[in-house]
C-alpha cells in the first residue's frame, strides 16, 4: 500500500511515530505502545532512522516486524547522514522484498558540536532523486512550518522544499508545531512555490514539561504563551501535564482537519495513552458527520 493512494479516498489519514528501541526497556514499552495502538488501526506507521554504524539496519528489521507481526504498513525513515549510497540501495532492496512500498527521505540530523559528517548526499533531494529512479517507493519528506533551524530564511527553506518535491517527493509532513495558524501558513507559502502535494500535518501530545522545553529548543519550535503559562502551572504534576497535553493536541487535529488537513501525524515517543485517547475521539467525529452527511 503507498501511501499516496490514501489522499484520494475521501478521509483523513491518521499515522504515528515509532523509534528503534535501544534497551530492553525501551524494547518492552514499544512493543506495549504498539500492541495498544494496533486496534484502531491507523493508515500507517513511521519507523525513524537508526543510528550509524551496524545500527542502522535496526530501522528496515523494525520496519519488516511491525508489518508482520502487527499487521501495521510501516514508512521507514531514510538520512542522507547515516546511510550511503550502498546502503540505501541495499536497504530498499530489503523492503521491496518484505512488501514495504513507503519511505520518508531525510538529510538527518547532525549530532550537536560535531561537524558535518562526509555522506554521498548532500541535501535530502539527492536522496529523493536516488530513491526515485529504485521505481516502486512512494517517498515522503519533511516540511518545516517554522523553517529548519539551520535554515537562514523562511524562503530559503522553502525554495529547498520545493527541490525535495521536484525530485520526486509525494507528500510532506510537518515538524511538531503548537499554533494551527503556523501550519495553514505554511501550506499557503508551499502552494504559492508551486508545491502541490499533501502536506500532513504533525503533533506531539505533551507528556513531560521539561520534555517540551527540550524539543522546541532543539526543533527551533515556539510554545505559545497560553499553552506554556498552563504548563508551568502544573509542571510537577505528570498525569495533569499529560492529560493537559492530549487535550490541545485534540483541539489542534480538529482544528487542522477542520481547515482542510489531509491528516494527522502523531509522534508517540513510543507511547501509546495520549494518541490513543486523541485518535479514539477524532474518529467518533469523524464518523457523526460522515452520519449527519448521510441524513
Amino acid at each position: 500500500m503507498k501511501i499516496s493512494s490514501l489522499f484520494t479516498r475521501g478521509a483523513p489519514t491518521f499515522s504515528f511515530e515509532f523509534f528503534p528501541p535501544k534497551t530492553a526497556e525501551d524494547a518492552k514499552l514499544l512493543h506495549g505502545a504498539l500492541k495498544e495502538l494496533e486496534p484502531l488501526k491507523p493508515d500507517f506507521v513511521s519507523v525513524t532512522s537508526s543510528p550509524a554504524g551496524g545500527a542502522k539496519l535496526q530501522t528496515a528489521a523494525l520496519a519488516r516486524l511491525i508489518k508482520e507481526s502487527f499487521a501495521l504498513e510501516p514508512m521507514v525513515h531514510l538520512t542522507g547522514v547515516v546511510y550511503s549510497r550502498a546502503d540505501v540501495e541495499m536497504i530498499t532492496t530489503q523492503l521491496k522484498e518484505s512488501g514495504i512500498e513507503n519511505v520518508l527521505a531525510l538529510r538527518g540530523d547532525i549530532p550537536p558540536g560535531n561537524s558535518r559528517p562526509v555522506s554521498d548526499y548532500a541535501h535530502a533531494d539527492e536522496l529523493v532523486a536516488h530513491i526515485k529512479k529504485m521505481d516502486g517507493f512512494c517517498i515522503g519528506v519533511a516540511g518545516y512550518p517554522q523553517k529548519h533551524p539551520e535554515a537562514d530564511t523562511a524562503q530559503t527553506d522553502l525554495e529547498h522544499l520545493k527541490l525535495k518535491t521536484d525530485a520526486g517527493a509525494d507528500f510532506i509532513i510537518t515538524q511538531l508545531f503548537f499554533d494551527n495558524a503556523l501550519y495553514f501558513s505554511f501550506v499557503k507559502k508551499c502552494r504559492a512555490a508551486g508545491i502541490a502535494v499533501p502536506v500532513i500535518p504533525g503533533l506531539m501530545p505533551v507528556t513531560g514539561y521539561a520534555q517540551l522545553q527540550r524539543f522546541a529548543k532543539m526543533c527551533g519550535v515556539t510554545v505559545p504563551p497560553e499553552m506554556g503559562s498552563a504548563l508551568e502551572k502544573i509542571k510537577d504534576d505528570r498525569q495533569a501535564v499529560a492529560d493537559y497535553g492530549a487535550q490541545y493536541a485534540l483541539a489542534q487535529a480538529r482544528g487542522l482537519l477542520e481547515g482542510g488537513a489531509p491528516g494527522i501525524h502523531f509522534y508517540t515517543l513510543n507511547k501509546s495513552a495520549s494518541t490513543r485517547k486523541i485518535l479514539v475521539e477524532l474518529r467518533k467525529d469523524f464518523t457523526s458527520k460522515t452520519r449527519a452527511r448521510a441524513v
